[in-house]
């Protein structure tokens, strides 16, 4: 049975409207864990469905560290200015803010990356699982591995959350698109380092 305290708890820990949160828990049956993936899910489908919607507004967003020597530019479009503004979305422009100061991603994501870029780097892993003398039928599940641990590392949408590791940047972009119902996306940024 689902109680009220239930769904408010699962409110608050993702801030998901009440009957989302509801219609999660029934679906999850009463298991709050189950309940937060399928509305993280939910909001990656909301996500999907959306990319035709084109996003003409938004917001930049600045942070500078307090030691002065990293700064970050932001860029996050949305559908209506009213979204721009909210709460919700000054609240994740901030938090992706340090979260790129403190993590230093060199793109938005995957698609982002050059794709010379990543056939450079694909050539790298297979040369050096030769190299190791690694059977040839595994060598191309290594280099793709190895491939999606470096999106790990330098797409910014695929990076754990450095407040909440068990979560990507991309979760969080999810839960906040199905939250508010925008076409809300990290256009661009730029991570500004002292002597880097």
């Amino acid at each position: 049975m689902i109680t009220i305290e239930d769904v408010k708890r699962l409110r608050e820990e993702t801030g998901v409207g009440m009957m989302d949160c509801k219609q999660a828990l029934v679906s999850a049956e009463g298991d709050l864990e189950k309940a937060k993936e399928i509305l993280r899910e939910a909001g990656k489908m909301l996500l999907a469905q959306q990319e035709g919607r084109e996003a003409t507004e938004g917001r930049v967003e600045s942070y500078v560290h307090h030691s002065g020597k990293v700064g970050v530019l932001l860029e996050i479009a949305t559908n209506t200015d009213f979204a721009a503004n909210s709460d919700e979305l000054r609240s994740f422009a901030r938090d992706v803010s340090m979260h790129i100061a403190a993590s230093s991603p060199r793109y938005v994501s995957a698609q982002d990356v050059p794709e010379d870029e990543r056939e450079e780097l694909r050539d790298a892993y297979r040369r050096e699982a030769e190299e190791e003398g690694k059977p040839a039928g595994i060598i191309e599940k290594i280099v793709e591995g190895k491939m999606n641990k470096l999106n790990t590392e330098l797409c910014l949408l695929e990076q754990p959350f450095v407040k909440d590791d068990t979560q990507t940047v991309g979760d969080l972009l999810a839960a906040l698109r199905s939250k508010t119902g925008e076409n809300i996306a990290v256009r661009r940024f730029a991570r500004f380092e002292v002597g880097a």
